[in-house]
């Protein structure tokens, strides 16, 4: 049985951190070139759904996208809002299939990479993940329906850990360093769904 992975915000280059026979890329340009996918779609995931099924995808990951979603849209002339952030998490939950995985990484409050950006309106800290993970879930208030588990939550610096791998011995001692000196600038979600 072939596993599939969807990489959304993937841009030129799609990523595939748990080597799926299968690779789709989303972004919310209409083509991107070179982008070594098996399938490619475009949406704008800040108003628009994930364009898959239910239970599609093994997993989903989210390299510097999610810093890109709003977290609040007003609705004029309607008097409403909506919750673009809440309601990806609840896309990303209904198209990933039980057990499956979310892989994410993000410039993390505070350091400077999570503002220089204009395009950055999104800030996520070292515990947002609560809002969508069990036991406390806490975003079901603003309508998240989905639920993850934690499978790790961490700062990194993305240079030598974008995807899970084996470090050599330099960069396990490079590591201590940057935690040390706090240059750790991003932050890792690893959550598995739970249906």
């Amino acid at each position: 049985m072939s596993t599939c992975h969807l990489d959304i915000g993937c841009g030129d280059r799609a990523k595939n951190p748990y080597d799926r026979d299968k690779l789709y890329g989303l972004d919310i340009a209409e083509h991107v070139g070179g982008v070594p996918v098996d399938v490619y779609s475009s949406a704008n995931l800040a108003l628009q759904k994930i364009p898959f099924e239910d239970n599609f995808f093994d997993s989903v990951s989210a390299y510097d996208f999610l810093e890109h979603m709003p977290r609040v849209i007003f609705l004029p002339g309607q008097n409403a809002m909506r919750f673009p952030f809440v309601e990806l998490m609840n896309e990303i939950w209904r198209v990933v299939k039980n057990n499956g995985l979310f892989y994410a990484s993000t410039p993390g409050y505070p350091c400077q990479e999570a503002f220089i950006d204009p395009t950055h309106v999104n800030y996520i800290t070292g515990k947002t993940h609560i809002y969508f993970t069990r036991p406390l879930c806490l975003a079901k208030i603003y309508g998240f329906v989905g639920s993850f588990d934690v499978v790790r939550v961490k700062r990194m610096k993305p240079r030598y850990e974008l995807e899970p791998y084996n470090f050599t011995l330099k960069q396990k001692w490079q590591k201590v360093k940057d935690t040390v000196k706090k240059r750790n600038t991003y932050i890792l979600w690893e959550l598995r769904v739970v249906k």
